[in-house]
């Protein structure tokens, strides 16, 4: 059965899975998403360093491939890898993350050498998932769409009719790093005021644990108190929406998306950030067209699915250059 790999690589765990092509449905309809043959998981091991989370990642790759090979009679036909931080897709260059301490590391060459020359498609994390969200998920039928992902950061993927835009240098969508609070605080980026410092699971995490003096609280239950009435959790959270809709209508005054979609971590409180957000950004909008703002729909698979369609899109690009006469 013809297959491929599909590896996200998080900062502290690996979600993988063998994905078999997505069935064509009929009337015309966009196929649906890689069917999932088989899934594992397994940690990333970033406290032993960056050159043994490399290691991780070809061995879970050799392992999945050897497992595909007896399971279905063939090894996978293609790979596609998701990973955090700065990614170079086009020469297929992991060139900087910060939650694993890599730089420059060339993860295609590398692994279509341990995969016995096995074609490979490397991808940004945020964009792969937002690639998945855009063609099987909560914006599927959407020509333009922006998938935002609230999460320790925050950013995010263009959507264009069933691509994502890397841009010219691999950072299109950094949409953590708009400037909303000129002069506020600062963020590791260089800059000042950034949305992620104001709007992320984990600046409301951090807002929360010193306002209610518990270390160990987080945006989950900062979105519960609000939820009870809690006057500093509803503080904090009309800030973060505030900070947010700022840095939303920006993208949506550039990009004029006909979908936002929002997930990641803090998306997870569902109306409790959905429906003071959509009543922020209407009220920010002056010519621009209001997009539906939907709420992510595949969760924690989506970068595994969307490094499954990377590795079918490959597939299909070779397949039609091999016919082309």
């Amino acid at each position: 059965m013809r297959h491929v790999i599909a590896l996200d690589v998080g900062g502290t765990g690996m979600k993988a899975a063998l994905a078999g092509a997505s069935t064509v449905p009929s009337g015309g309809r966009p196929p649906g998403p890689p069917v999932l043959l088989h899934q594992a998981r397994r940690p990333t091991g970033r406290e032993r360093g960056p050159d043994a989370v490399v290691e991780g990642i070809l061995d879970f790759a050799a392992e999945l491939r050897a497992y595909g090979a007896q399971r279905f009679g063939e090894p996978a036909s293609a790979v596609g890898v998701a990973v955090p931080g700065i990614v170079d897709e086009e020469r297929g260059i992991a060139a900087y993350a910060a939650n694993l301490g890599w730089r420059d590391v060339p993860l295609r060459e590398l692994l279509t050498e341990r995969l016995a020359g096995t074609p490979v498609a490397l991808g940004h994390d945020v964009r792969t998932g937002g690639l998945a969200e855009g063609r099987v998920g909560a914006g599927k039928g959407a020509d333009r769409y922006l998938f935002v992902a609230l999460g320790t950061g925050i950013a995010g993927a263009i959507g264009v009719d069933g691509r994502v835009e890397a841009g010219a240098h691999g950072f299109a969508g950094e949409i953590g790093h708009i400037v909303v609070r000129p002069g506020g605080a600062p963020c590791p980026c260089g800059q000042r005021g950034c949305l992620e410092r104001f709007a992320s699971a984990a600046a409301v995490s951090e807002a929360w644990a010193a306002a209610c003096g518990d270390p160990e609280a987080d945006a989950a239950d900062c979105a519960k108190a609000v939820a009870s009435g809690d006057p500093n959790a509803v503080r904090i959270w009309q800030e973060a929406v505030a900070a947010l809709a700022d840095g939303l209508v920006t993208a949506l005054t550039l990009l004029d998306p006909r979908t936002l979609i929002i997930g990641g971590g803090l998306a997870e409180a569902g109306e409790t950030l959905f429906t003071p957000l959509r009543e922020a950004v209407r009220q920010r909008v002056t010519f621009q067209k209001l997009p539906e703002i939907v709420p992510a729909a595949l969760g924690d698979t989506a970068g595994c699915i969307g490094a499954g369609l990377l590795a079918w899109d490959l597939l299909d690009r070779t397949d039609r250059t091999e016919v082309t006469p």
